[in-house]
């Protein structure tokens, strides 16, 4: 029994393939470079930066971050306070979303022009509006006197629960363009659904259209998230000198201490922590989505 040979045309065609792959693959040569170029190599400094001591290798910076009583407290408050700038986000910008994805097309392309105008702003001019309104002198304190609910001036500026507002705010876009895109995705007649079968607005908002859209609730979290933890602007204008968090903290090391290696220990730390709420933040989002296709 002889074997069949190959035909031209049979052979040609997976060698195109395989070229065609090939050709393609070379389209993200330059976004592998810029990423080791600005990503992978910044880190790589900073390793051994952070591992660099008189007499070489040392890991003496990361044990002073661990046993100095300073700095894991900052790290965790850094973190608590992008968790809260997260959850302050989602509560404010959940609305809007839905807002959004309810309205004629004519509505729908004023609110995205005032979603995404803040984005076009520096962070420091709108960092400085919100310094203007919470000031002894700002228009919150001038309201409440105004109305009578307090005859001094009351401290908002340089606390936490306004630093954390101010910070939603700012990264409320981050928040709500996941959530309007996740929300369009959402299948009307699921909602019609489930009206037909008895549950209310509400009851269909929190069993349909919240769980169908907890993919881009999780993307919105983890931007926010990140973004809050590295505001350094914000955090150092808001916050003042009374509140200290990571960023501050490694310029603090870095810029006035003149400890680079300690505060190359110290943004690894803060890079490693944001990570790793990152992947478990994602890794929630996972199970939950599955569960939902279950």
């Amino acid at each position: 029994m002889t074997g069949s040979v190959p035909s031209p045309a049979a052979t040609a065609a997976p060698r195109g393939a395989v070229r065609m792959r090939l050709g393609k693959s070379w389209l993200a040569v330059p976004l592998l470079a810029f990423f080791v170029m600005f990503v992978a190599l910044p880190i790589v400094m900073l390793l051994v930066a952070s591992t660099s001591g008189p007499d070489g290798f040392t890991l003496m910076h990361f044990k002073r971050f661990f046993t100095d009583g300073l700095s894991v407290p900052v790290l965790g408050r850094t973190l608590v306070l992008g968790l809260a700038t997260a959850g302050v986000a989602l509560v404010l910008g959940y609305p809007l979303a839905l807002l959004f994805v309810s309205s004629s097309a004519r509505i729908q392309r004023v609110l995205i022009l005032l979603i995404v105008l803040p984005l076009l702003t520096s962070a420091v001019v709108r960092t400085f509006a919100w310094v203007v309104i919470l000031g002894r002198q700002g228009l919150v304190n001038e309201t409440l006197i105004w109305l009578g609910v307090t005859g001094a001036p009351i401290p908002l500026l340089y606390t936490e629960p306004m630093l954390i507002l101010t910070l939603a705010q700012i990264e409320l876009p981050l928040m709500a363009l996941p959530l309007i895109s996740a929300l369009s995705l959402i299948d009307p007649r699921l909602k019609e659904a489930s009206t037909a079968l008895g549950a209310g607005r509400w009851r269909t908002l929190f069993l349909v259209v919240v769980p169908l859209s907890l993919p881009g609730v999780i993307a919105g979290v983890l931007l926010v998230f990140a973004a809050a933890c590295g505001a350094l602007v914000t955090q150092s204008i808001v916050g003042g000198g009374r509140l200290l968090f990571m960023p501050m903290y490694i310029y603090q090391q870095g810029m006035q201490g003149q400890n680079w290696p300690f505060a190359a220990a110290i943004s690894l730390m803060l890079l490693v922590s944001v990570l790793a709420v990152v992947a478990a933040l994602n890794s929630f989002g996972r199970i939950a989505t599955r569960h939902l296709h279950v």
